[in-house]
């Protein structure tokens, strides 16, 4: 008589129940952002002839961007916003928010 292979695992795993191994919130607030690209444009219209580079594509909740927008403008020392699931940063730094994008591990490109 053969066994069954769920028999084979409770004689080896005793009475424990096995449950499936569950993915921690932070690794699911992660993982939408690694899999996403971010869209980087210079605008000036609707400024008064001032550029902004905007940053668009995302697919986290918008804390989230806050507190990447925050880091941006840090990391750049410029002004800068976060609204809609956009990070307005002032300026034509488009080269430069690409690479600080790219050091906290976000896939971007520049349009």
């Amino acid at each position: 008589m053969a066994t069954d292979w769920h028999d084979s695992l409770k004689a080896l795993l005793g009475d424990q129940p096995v449950e499936p191994e569950q993915p921690t919130p932070a690794a699911q607030s992660q993982a939408p952002q690694e899999r996403a690209r971010l869209d980087i444009i210079t605008e000036r219209k609707g400024r008064g002839g001032k550029v902004a580079t905007i940053v668009t594509g995302f697919t986290v909740d918008d804390n989230t961007v806050a507190e990447i927008a925050a880091q941006l403008r840090r990391k750049l020392g410029t002004g800068g916003s976060a609204r809609g699931g956009e990070i307005l940063i002032q300026g034509n730094r488009s080269a430069d928010v690409a690479r600080a994008l790219s050091d906290m591990g976000l896939k971007n490109r520049i349009i």
